[in-house]
């Protein structure tokens, strides 16, 4: 589905991961590709619905199948954007081989390397960011300063219990002191949409309540860390739930799990990492 947030920037859902479209002057600015090559090509017929220019830029938040994959199905020789972890993870899921592998147009033709890098491209201002590893090692946040419209990636996805972000951890090092810095940070730009990495568009208001949600649980689950008690005993005490307050279900069989919010921060509090 497509939406349109402002003039000329577009939210399309489905097939993965959101993404953020933006029309410049005389060709398209994408953020994240979907997760797949058929989502990808559906993505572009999609863009071909708003608009007859061409796609010449990628925007990628992070190393994640769901984000990247579709990349393949955009016109060959479109740049790619991203931040200098997500092609190191990119190299790493390469070589490691097997499922999940990215296709090599996922891989980032232009790398950012400082916390904040400002740029012009057709017309469109962007704000990029990267102020710590939060979901990956490999974040981008897109901000459009003159829109207001900032795309979170999977730092922010708002179908996930406000108390309950998403970091991959250890194998893209992802962190929740670096998920509570990054929030903070983008709160701050004070935008007036907050675009997810999955689920419904947000504001401020809803920025502010997923912090200090996650911030009051992040600090109880340091204490009873630090004083020792097991992951059982702190999942007892602050159990890993849905949106809907219902417990997260099992892995499925032969899946390999992401370590819980609870796990992470219990790592973060020991050292034990």
């Amino acid at each position: 589905m497509t939406t349109e947030l402002k003039p000329n920037v577009y939210l399309v859902t489905g097939g993965g991961g959101n993404s953020t479209v933006i029309v410049g002057n005389t060709g398209v600015l994408v953020v994240d590709a979907k997760v797949s090559a058929p989502a990808g090509t559906a993505l572009v017929a999609e863009i071909a619905k708003i608009t007859p220019k061409p796609i010449t830029t990628v925007f990628l938040t992070h190393s994640d199948p769901d984000h990247i994959t579709g990349v393949q199905s955009m016109p060959a020789g479109v740049k790619v954007i991203a931040n200098e972890g997500n092609k190191r993870e990119q190299a790493e899921m390469t070589a490691a081989g097997g499922r999940g592998v990215p296709p090599p147009q996922s891989l980032p033709t232009q790398v950012t390397t400082k916390t904040k890098e400002t740029m012009t491209i057709d017309g469109v201002k962007f704000e990029l960011y990267h102020w710590a590893a939060a979901h990956t090692q490999g974040d981008l946040v897109v901000y459009l300063p003159d829109q207001k419209i900032l795309a979170t990636g999977d730092i922010i996805q708002s179908n996930r219990a406000d108390d309950n972000p998403l970091m991959h951890y250890p194998e893209k090092r992802g962190s929740s002191e670096g998920w509570i810095k990054s929030v903070k940070e983008m709160i701050a730009l004070n935008a007036d949409v907050y675009v997810p990495g999955h689920g419904d568009p947000i504001k401020k208001a809803d920025m502010e309540k997923r912090l200090a949600a996650t911030s009051a649980r992040r600090d109880l689950v340091m204490k009873l860390a630090k004083e020792g008690k097991s992951i059982d005993d702190i999942k007892a005490a602050s159990p890993n739930l849905n949106q809907q307050g219902q417990p997260l279900p099992a892995p499925a069989p032969g899946a390999n799990p992401n370590s819980t919010f609870i796990e992470i921060v219990s790592a973060e509090a020991t050292g034990k990492k």
